[in-house]
């Protein structure tokens, strides 16, 4: 009796495991099957390693990329370079274009009729981006290396993501390793990249400033030009005499900024630019950014006066600047940015859907919001309203030197303060000079075209 009992008792665990495998079976066969089914080994999608199914759309519809014995791709040649790096090629060598990471969405399964080819020609794969915008802000790098980022920062929508160098997908060239011209050129530098942010980190320094130090707005700094900081000078590009807080802000002073990171600590500053989502790696629709590095105990006080404004160890990701831009200009939060609008059968049936995702907050909503009025005033008193002519901007330049070459990076980021056009922007221009003329040129095209497009 005692072996037919212990033998029913195991019997029925065996039938319990068996039974949850089977519902961890059918979870996972409609919740993954897409995944399964577009596994590159797949040769019922994949034609001599190349996925043979859908298409990807722009935001207006215009045709990035489609298959039809082979991939095509849009008939403008700059769009096709602007929009490498989202689109991607079939080859898989560029990791985030949506040919290689969503070509799950791309194959037309279900799990009734799997992605039986006289079922489904695939599915549409719209994306956020503008292709005509993508274009604008390609030719507006004018063969400089690095990165234009634009995206809604209510939404999450990124109409503009734009990586250099790039190259024509329809007629690859033959690269080599110690090719220079195409250094990097499958690396997506707004999302998988970090760089010296120069001074648009002083940026995050103003915010521990702001929430950290009671009489902030109170006190005035004297630059001579330099500062001693730990047995290291602390050079400015000019000296810019006594400053308040906002002015120092607005002339980008070096001097004010490095005392103000070494009175805070590399403990608060270290805080700062993880609460402020720069250490966070985002998820684009699955597609993880690079997070930003730091390190403020190195060197000591000098190297804490370096990394506050924006140099010595520093390391930022593009892609997470814009999102505190945009939490700037949302009131400490934004949206998360997506890059896929909808997936759609060729019909036009609609077969997803994407929801806004919101950061955590990453700034008090007064911090925020005074920070959101000293970049507006970096633009009214220093950049020159002018030069971004019908744009409510606020932003923030840096120049940031590089030890692989004589030309600094050139950076520019911020937002536009306009609920009818709600754009977060990161641009970098490497080897490009000053913040302010080269990478704020290249701001303005490409916000000018956004805005005219209705975003």
């Amino acid at each position: 009796m005692k072996k037919i009992t212990s033998r029913t008792i195991i019997c029925f665990l065996l039938a319990m495991v068996l039974l949850a495998g089977t519902l961890l079976f059918t979870f996972r066969f409609f919740t993954q099957g897409a995944e399964w089914a577009s596994f590159p080994s797949n040769r019922h999608l994949y034609t001599d390693g190349v996925l043979s199914r859908g298409r990807v759309l722009d935001t207006k519809g215009d045709v990035l990329a489609a298959y039809s014995g082979g991939w095509t791709y849009n008939d403008d040649s700059s769009i096709r370079r602007a929009t490498l790096h989202a689109v991607g090629d079939p080859s898989g060598a560029i990791g985030t274009g949506a040919l290689t990471r969503f070509a799950s969405k791309l194959t037309g399964y279900n799990p009734v009729t799997g992605a039986d080819t006289l079922l489904s020609d695939g599915r549409d794969l719209f994306l956020t981006i503008d292709a005509e915008v993508c274009a604008e802000a390609y030719r507006a790098l004018n063969g400089h290396k690095g990165t234009v980022g634009v995206y809604n920062y209510e939404t999450g929508e990124i109409i503009c993501m734009v990586s250099s160098p790039a190259y024509d997908p329809a007629n690859p060239p033959e690269i080599s390793d110690d090719d220079e011209e195409y250094d990097g050129v499958y690396i997506n530098r707004l999302l998988s990249s970090r760089f010296a942010p120069g001074s648009t980190f002083k940026l995050i320094t103003a915010a521990a400033a702001i929430e950290n130090i009671s009489d902030i707005d109170q006190r005035t700094f004297t630059c001579t030009g330099s500062t001693e900081v730990g047995g290291t000078t602390i050079t400015c590009v000019r000296a810019h005499g006594t400053v308040d807080f906002e002015e120092a802000l607005n002339v980008s002073c070096n001097a004010a900024f490095a005392q103000l990171a070494v009175e805070l600590g590399s403990s608060v500053m270290e805080q700062y630019t993880e609460e402020t989502g720069l250490t966070d790696s985002y998820s684009v629709n699955g597609i993880r950014t690079a997070p930003s590095a730091f390190d403020f105990e190195a060197d000591g006080d000098a190297g804490l006066a370096w990394s506050g404004v924006g140099q010595g160890k520093d390391l930022v990701n593009p892609c997470s600047l814009m999102i505190f831009s945009g939490a700037v200009a949302g009131g400490g939060k934004a949206a998360v940015p997506q890059i896929i609008q909808y997936t759609a059968f060729t019909e036009g049936v609609r077969t997803s859907l994407y929801i806004r995702r919101s950061t955590s907050q990453l700034l008090e909503e007064s911090t925020a919001d005074q920070l959101k009025s000293m970049m507006k005033s970096n633009v009214e008193n220093n950049y020159g309203r002018s030069n971004f002519p019908g744009l409510d901007i606020g932003a923030k330049s840096g120049t940031a030197q590089v030890d692989t070459s004589d030309a600094d990076n050139a950076w520019f980021t911020g937002f536009l303060d306009d609920e009818d056009h709600p754009l977060a922007f990161v641009v970098l221009v490497e080897g490009g000079g000053s913040g302010a003329s080269a990478a704020g040129r290249v701001a303005n095209t490409v916000l000018q075209k956004a805005v005219d497009a209705g975003y």
